[in-house]
């Protein structure tokens, strides 16, 4: 059976990890028996790992891989981004036009309900730019200043999000249900509190954290989409027309604030987004490339792109907070 190679990806750095096929071409699902040692060895040390020179043939033998690891693929339930089923258990990558960049995020760190696991196959690199960009969230936590760091451990981060309207993914497309007593039954399920606006669309509120402590490792992580919802997060233009619009920040289409409603100032944003930033780590994708990654344990991202590029996305062992 071929063998492989261990290594750091960038020099000096532990994360990512990169497992390399000493002969190119090895089939990746059948090398899984044999990288399984290593995967379970390091990936809660190091938080990620890249797969490179073997082989993958399209998205149903990705699939195989991914579900290999004994956890059935989640679906994308209560979904913030615009995404399509590729095959069972499998979607694209985010549909955000290609000259936009998605900044660090752990996956469904909105919410209380996440996977922990999860996997990239890049099918087709982007001509130019289109990278994924990884952090730690360990050293994220540690390297937020103590005053924000505690406030969103101690109160958390409230999501209110107003779903349709042609601003944002109707409620229909999140939940995968024309049926409101079925949102509501969804709601329920999972302690996030829904109204029916006047005009048909819906209001969601929900508490969640905005530090997790990793059920493994023990360690503290920053988790939580506040840089992504707040509405600091939209070009001053954007964000003036669309209060224009909708007449109140709690009308639009996304917002944060801390868990007992008061408001996020832009500054302590701004800040937590200068310390994602620091601690950003970027790479090209190869063709074939796959990335697993702890999604407690590290953050992901997508640069801007030019060209055809196509990478798509598996997700698994669910986890609640309790």
């Amino acid at each position: 059976m071929s063998a492989f190679s261990v290594q750091p990806l960038l020099e000096g750095r532990s994360l990512p990890l990169l497992l390399r096929a000493d002969t190119a071409g090895q089939p990746l699902g059948e090398a899984l028996p044999m990288l399984r040692e290593t995967i379970d060895r390091h990936l809660t040390d190091c938080g990620g790992l890249v797969f490179r020179d073997f082989s993958l043939d399209g998205p149903d033998a990705f699939r195989a891989f991914a579900a290999g690891f004994g956890h059935p693929l989640l679906t994308y339930e209560f979904g913030s981004t615009p995404r399509s089923q590729v095959t069972s258990g499998v979607y694209t990558s985010t549909e955000y036009p290609p000259h936009q960049h998605i900044p660090l995020h752990n996956e469904q760190a909105y919410t209380r309900d996440w996977p922990m696991k999860i996997w990239f196959y890049c099918m087709q690199p982007a001509l130019e730019g289109g990278e994924t960009p990884i952090a730690d969230s360990r050293a994220i936590y540690r390297d937020m200043p103590p005053a924000i760091r505690e406030r969103f451990t101690e109160q958390g981060v409230m999501y209110v999000r107003n779903y349709g309207n042609s601003l944002d993914v109707d409620w229909q497309q999140v939940f995968g249900t024309d049926s409101k007593s079925d949102v509501e039954a969804y709601c329920a399920g999972h302690d996030i509190e829904c109204e029916w606006k006047e005009d048909g669309e819906l209001r969601t509120r929900q508490v969640c954290q905005g530090t997790a402590r990793h059920p493994v490792t023990g360690e503290w992580v920053w988790f939580n989409q506040a840089h992504l919802f707040h509405v600091s997060n939209l070009e001053p233009e954007v964000r003036e027309s669309l209060l224009d619009v909708v007449g109140d920040e709690v009308d639009l289409p996304r917002n944060v604030f801390y868990g007992d409603g008061s408001p996020i100032d832009d500054e302590t944003l701004s800040t937590v987004r200068g310390v994602l930033e620091k601690h950003k780590l970027s790479f090209p994708w190869h063709a074939g490339d796959v990335v697993m990654l702890d999604n407690m344990l590290t953050a992901h991202a997508r640069a801007p792109f030019k060209g055809p590029r196509k990478v798509i996305v598996a997700m698994a062992e669910a986890h609640r907070r309790s």
